[in-house]
């Protein structure tokens, strides 16, 4: 399941974000995903990580589903500023593990929500899962707060990619019109 998640996330998810489609895929069934924006711990390369996401009291939370061995909770450790692009925005942000287990608890049965079926698929049921039970299987995934600090840079700004469908709608469009037309 990793490996299909990976291929997802790297060939759909990444560039449909960055393309400025991220609002069409957060809905209930699917969940709600935002993609971060972390810094390599090996190359310092930008590299990019789509994650089901709550957001509570001012801050954006995610969850490390796959535990610690997870490359961009690896790469977080190492540099904890952060870009997160939301389906509304882009923000900047430091990042820091959550370990109080009664902030844990509410947060992650959150996310668990906002994950769509995913979250049924790893066996959560989030609406009926006691706290004792969501502490005890969750244990090994951590959580990450971000405390935004500013805005980050999105699929319009410069790095980004939504410029892509713009020249393509229009050049698309022309052709339409002189197929018409002729």
């Amino acid at each position: 399941m990793r490996r299909f998640f990976r291929f997802l996330n790297k060939f759909f998810m990444v560039p449909m974000f960055r393309l400025g489609f991220g609002p069409f895929f957060g809905n209930p069934l699917s969940g709600y995903i935002m993609v971060l924006k972390i810094t390599g711990r090996k190359t310092g390369k930008l590299r990019y990580a789509p994650v089901n996401y709550a957001i509570h009291a001012g801050m954006v939370y995610c969850m490390a589903g796959f535990g610690r061995t997870s490359d961009w909770y690896r790469n977080l450790r190492t540099n904890t500023s952060i870009e997160a692009i939301l389906p509304a925005g882009a923000i900047s942000g430091t990042a820091q593990e959550v370990l109080d287990p009664a902030k844990r608890t509410l947060v992650i049965r959150q996310i668990l929500k906002n994950a769509g079926f995913v979250a049924f698929l790893d066996g959560f049921n989030p609406y009926r899962i006691k706290e004792e039970e969501l502490l005890k299987r969750t244990a090994t995934m951590p959580l990450v707060s971000i405390q935004p600090t500013g805005m980050g840079s999105g699929p319009s700004d410069p790095g980004g990619w939504a410029w892509v469908w713009t020249p393509t709608f229009t050049i698309l469009l022309i052709l339409a019109i002189w197929l018409i037309l002729r």
